[in-house]
């Protein structure tokens, strides 16, 4: 079934090269476009789009304005354009705040040359939260009992699409006596994840941070992996934190899998690994080495994620001990971790 897509800035320009790369897609056509917010919300109506992608700065109604519009009178995916700086990812979190499901960055010059990398990304996004709308459950994911956790020295969580939105509601739940340390691995560029991490930290009884070279493990401490590096956990001076370069060959910047497995090596039965909403299969194979090293897994379950794909490929492969909506992981967690 072709994905219909309403493509909406104020750059003509934009709007042209946006829909020559979605049309030459076989996959997906678009119905419309639409130069600023208010016209974008005409057009959701009059069209029904099933996936909308949506600049934010426009005239007449910002994109953030559009989105809570939208999501009030016609849920619809939303993949939203970002400027890769600092202002630009409060932006973009305001935007998956309201409702927008993901973000690409905004880049005119590639746009423009429309490379297959570009190609390949937007298009592959727009699948990707098109995909929120037909979501199936399978037989083999089917709740299993829950299972004592244990005590634990440290919580692993990993997520991507769906993620900004899903940790703020987990930690609005977790009390500011919760003593084990959380370490945080969400997909997001480099300029994103200070921005979210002062989000969280705005929010929460909890001290969360960008997690930094040689941070210590402390209680009552959350540390959000840096976007566009790989995030390492050991035992030193009684558990830190330890920031590289990524491998150009990993397609994750910051990865599920690398996180996990440092805190099996290390950390073996003493970890929680908990893999939230996101795309694709990341955390699968780390979630499998703490599954070998004794360690607890928790997944969310489908009808709270935005994006199944994480959750899934853990449940698929018998790795996790419980699988939970997303209201009960913050409670859970204050109640069986502490």
């Amino acid at each position: 079934m072709t994905i219909r897509v309403l493509v909406v800035d104020d750059s003509g320009f934009f709007r042209r090269r946006v829909s020559e790369i979605i049309n030459a897609d076989g996959r997906m056509e678009v119905v419309g476009d639409a130069a600023n917010g208010r016209e974008a919300v005409e057009l959701n109506e009059s069209l029904k789009p099933d996936v909308i992608t949506m600049d934010y700065e426009m005239p007449v109604m910002d994109g953030i304005t559009a989105v809570r519009t939208i999501m009030q009178q016609r849920p619809v995916p939303i993949l939203m354009f970002s400027s890769l700086t600092f202002e630009g990812a409060r932006v973009t979190l305001d935007a998956l705040d309201a409702g927008a499901l993901d973000f690409l960055s905004k880049n005119f010059d590639a746009i423009a040359k429309g490379t297959a990398e570009v190609r390949k990304a937007l298009t592959n996004k727009i699948a990707g939260v098109a995909k929120n709308q037909t979501r199936v459950m399978p037989s083999a994911a089917a709740p299993v009992a829950p299972k004592p956790v244990g005590k634990k020295e440290l919580v692993m969580i990993g997520t991507s699409t769906g993620g900004p939105a899903a940790l703020q509601t987990l930690f609005k739940a977790i009390p500011a006596g919760f003593k084990t340390p959380i370490v945080i691995v969400q997909h997001m560029p480099g300029s994103f994840t200070k921005a979210f991490a002062e989000r969280l930290n705005a929010m929460s009884p909890l001290t969360v941070k960008e997690a930094e070279e040689g941070d210590l493990l402390k209680p009552g401490h959350v540390y959000v992996a840096p976007g566009g590096m790989q995030l390492m956990v050991d035992k030193r001076n009684g558990g830190s934190i330890h920031i590289h370069e990524s491998d150009q060959r990993v397609n994750y910047r910051p990865s599920v899998d690398i996180a996990f497995a440092s805190a099996a090596k290390h950390f073996g039965r003493s970890t929680l690994g908990v893999v939230l909403t996101g795309m694709g299969s990341d955390g699968k194979e780390g979630a499998r080495l703490l599954k070998q090293a004794g360690s607890t897994i928790w997944a969310q379950d489908e009808e709270s994620s935005v994006i199944f794909g994480m959750p899934l490929a853990v449940i698929k492969e018998g790795l996790s001990d419980d699988i939970l909506p997303l209201s009960d992981v913050g409670p859970r967690l204050s109640k069986d971790i502490g």
